[in-house]
């Protein structure tokens, strides 16, 4: 029998299950822990993080919180595998866009000035531009002069593994965790948990399917957008052109053996666009593709839907 909970966090929910009933108070805390380290360390858009100190000295070394190392190396990672499609470099277009602030903050001031919290915004980086981030694991970080970091593209994925392979260790039982949608499943036992996909937090399901393991990630063109003299735009940014992607497909989920993997796999189909059913297909991603007219395309083995449920 499952138990969960739903509580909020990094600007969005967090929901928890538990297979046993008295894992779900100490499942709450782990994981509410890791995501205030992660949101003290990681967000764009608190001046305290390291994150921001960061991004106020580009071109110099700034030693910081060995989380936001494990962060960067991460999304790093992601960019390594997605020939920079998925790039960890992508503040100063986000702000030229007008992404200059906490989401919540962004739609309730749709078109008023964007503000620049760093000197010299200009063109979007290139698509090898994340290879001059260096690292140090001991707690020091140096990003490439005129760049700025931004983690939303991997960072819910990334403190979800995190909070997944603490809850191997605090609990008794299986687990799962889901950040707005960004899934990971802690332990295997054998028995599926069921997942309820849509486009959106507190949408309706469009299809509930079964997963035994690993993570599921969905990226949406359809929830982080605003408008900006006049032009719509989202989160979901094209590092060839510093726009934001064009919308082929308005949603991807995809499923991998973390939700590091799925994420990325889902956040690079939306950047690619018509070539995204052939990307995945090549790496062997399962994922459902949502179009901009609403079209469901399925790639790779998709999981079976639930008893009763549509696909």
């Amino acid at each position: 029998m499952t138990t969960t909970s739903r509580l909020e966090a990094l600007g969005t929910y967090v929901f928890i299950g538990t297979r046993y009933a008295a894992d779900l108070a100490r499942a709450e805390l782990v994981a509410m822990e890791i995501l205030l380290d992660v949101d003290e360390t990681c967000s764009r858009f608190r001046d305290d993080s390291d994150l921001s100190q960061v991004n106020n000295h580009p071109g110099r070394w700034v030693e910081i919180d060995p989380l936001l190392v494990a962060a960067v190396t991460a999304a790093c990672e992601a960019a390594r595998q997605t020939d920079g499609l998925v790039n960890p470099l992508l503040g100063r277009p986000l702000v030229q866009l007008g992404y200059d602030r906490d989401f919540k903050l962004l739609t309730e001031c749709e078109d008023t000035e964007v503000t620049m919290p760093f000197p010299g915004a200009g063109a979007g980086p290139s698509l090898r531009s994340w290879e001059q981030i260096r690292v140090d694991p001991d707690g020091a970080l140096l990003i490439p002069a005129g760049t700025a970091l931004d983690l939303g593209a991997t960072g819910k994925a990334f403190a979800a593994d995190l909070i997944a392979a603490a809850f191997t260790e605090a609990l008794g039982g299986p687990a799962l965790v889901s950040l707005g949608g960004d899934i990971r499943i802690s332990q295997h036992d054998g028995l599926p948990w069921e997942i309820a996909i849509s486009e959106g937090p507190d949408q309706a399901a469009e299809v509930h399917i079964g997963l035994d393991g690993g993570g599921l990630a969905t990226s949406s063109t359809r929830v982080r957008h605003w408008r900006r003299g006049g032009v719509a735009r989202h989160h979901l940014i094209d590092p060839r052109t510093g726009l934001s992607a064009t919308e082929v497909w308005r949603t991807v989920t995809a499923t991998g053996p973390t939700c590091m993997a799925a994420n990325t796999a889902s956040t690079a189909a939306i950047v690619l666009g018509a070539d995204a059913p052939e990307w995945l297909a090549d790496r062997g991603v399962s994922a459902r593709l949502v179009s901009s007219a609403g079209e469901v395309l399925h790639v790779g083995a998709w999981p079976t839907p639930e008893p009763g449920r549509e696909s």
